[in-house]
């Protein structure tokens, strides 16, 4: 009995030792932070600063018309380069509105789709246009990025101001007093008509104008595939 027990101890000890050989040897499941470390991500309203490579215009351009850009300054989140300058960028114009003859203003949207970075690694991506600090005479006119022309209210009025000045002064000196009302009436006839026919201003973004594109939600990336870390 006494040497059953004592078997009986040693089979219990020798399971027990290769129990714990086995969990020693055993690996561990990866941690989320082991399974994530190849992947960055942009966050959702990044900004980025970007030049275009084409001229755009409210005159000639047309809705589905693809947009070509170039990144002007790095974007750098925690150390980690996420899109360096001269990344391309590609989109499409949206919607496309000239101005009209007697009210509405010119306007144009568009919205980009893919980063193309230097090595040829592409992403897509949802972005619109935050700002235009390179562009003259423009707003935005709502959250979706839609570039509008600023209104031509005064120079319009202006025209026919200046048209009845001059019918005018050619009245007057043609017939006296009676002349000029006459002529003054006319004038700004003319000038009514002259604001009523012409367009109002094209939206004209040169190449090289400057926008802000914003990131419109989280875009992940290949972290083997851009720059390593910023020293």
């Amino acid at each position: 009995m006494r040497m059953f027990m004592t078997l009986l101890f040693l089979t219990s000890l020798s399971a027990a030792q290769t129990a714990s050989t086995a969990k020693l040897d055993s690996p561990e499941k990866p941690t989320p932070s082991t399974t994530n470390q190849n992947q960055l991500m942009i966050p959702a309203g990044t900004k980025v600063p970007i030049a275009l490579k084409h001229a755009i215009s409210t005159k000639s351009s047309r809705e589905g018309q693809s947009v070509y850009a170039e990144t002007t300054f790095p974007v750098v989140l925690n150390s980690r380069m996420l899109i360096p300058a001269g990344t391309y960028v590609q989109g499409k114009i949206s919607h496309v509105q000239r101005a009209g003859h007697v009210k509405g203003r010119a306007e144009v949207l568009m919205h980009f789709t893919t980063l193309i970075y230097p090595s040829g690694y592409t992403v897509v991506l949802p972005g619109s246009v935050e700002n235009v600090p390179g562009a003259d005479k423009t707003s935005m006119k709502d959250d979706e990025g839609t570039i509008r022309q600023d209104s031509q209210t005064g120079e319009k009025v202006g025209t026919v101001a200046t048209a009845a000045g001059t019918g005018a002064v050619i009245g007057g000196l043609s017939h006296g007093a009676k002349g000029g009302l006459i002529g003054a009436g006319v004038g700004g006839a003319v000038g009514s008509a002259i604001a009523m026919l012409s367009r109002g201003n094209d939206v004209k973004l040169d190449a090289g104008t400057t926008l802000e594109m914003v990131i419109q939600r989280e875009v992940p990336l290949d972290a083997g595939r851009i720059p390593a870390a910023v020293r």
